[in-house]
């Protein structure tokens, strides 16, 4: 699954990356290393008027553009790839507009063998770049509300060892096509995050702090590796 990321990059270094231009009207609050369900986040999605990329600002938890109002979207911040395209809450969106939403990385929590309680672990690049998650997006009321949700799958790899689902996080080569509101086929987007990706992919145990929601900074994204722990792998 995916309940909480990390994402501080700025729309200046992500406009560059990912090709797009500013959507955000200014409204970005900054770096956020403890995203959490309902937060404001970023996202990249192609403008129906003219098919450009266009940086975002989004509420994490997806609302359907017919739903009575928005308590649900709490419920709504992941999507299974095995079901999106069955669900009524997900599947027009899955047709026509889906996203990008990048991220430092993402936090899972594991049971500890060594006594009470988990021990909350950091996925990320190694090299420090970043990840993209496929994402679904869409609008609802009025003013018009752009919400998010983030597509999980199977874990791949070593994050098995971790939790057996993960964010479906796309290669660079993918963007082009899980972007595109026209792709013909979208079924065929949704193919796992390749292995070779998953590699690069440091599980970094952090510190406690991470699982109050109230706690910010980079510090929760530091390693603190008391042995114990990291024995589990």
């Amino acid at each position: 699954m995916c309940g909480r990321y990390a994402a501080s990059r700025s729309p200046e270094d992500l406009i560059v990356e990912y090709e797009a231009v500013d959507g955000t009207a200014g409204a970005h609050t900054g770096p956020d290393f403890n995203v959490a369900p309902t937060d404001p986040v970023l996202v990249v999605r192609t403008r129906t008027r003219d098919r450009q990329r266009e940086l975002s600002q989004a509420r994490w938890g997806l609302v359907p553009s017919w739903a009575p109002d928005r308590s649900g979207a709490a419920g709504k911040i992941n999507a299974r790839a095995e079901t999106v395209q069955q669900l009524p809450a997900f599947r027009s969106a899955f047709a026509r507009r889906r996203c990008l939403v990048p991220a430092d990385g993402w936090y899972e929590w594991v049971r500890r063998a060594d006594g009470p309680g988990k021990q909350a672990y950091f996925m990320a690049p190694y090299d420090g770049r970043g990840v993209a998650f496929a994402g679904l997006w869409e609008t609802w009321g009025e003013p018009r509300l752009l919400t998010v949700t983030i597509l999980t799958t199977a874990a791949v790899g070593g994050l098995t060892q971790v939790h057996h689902r993960m964010p479906l996080v796309l290669p660079a080569a993918r963007y082009a096509d899980w972007l595109d509101p026209a792709y013909p086929d979208p079924s065929r987007l949704l193919d796992s995050t390749p292995e070779a990706l998953v590699e690069r992919l440091e599980i970094r145990p952090v510190g406690p702090q991470v699982g109050a929601v109230a706690n910010d900074g980079p510090s929760l994204v530091q390693r603190q590796d008391d042995g114990a722990a990291w024995a589990l792998f």
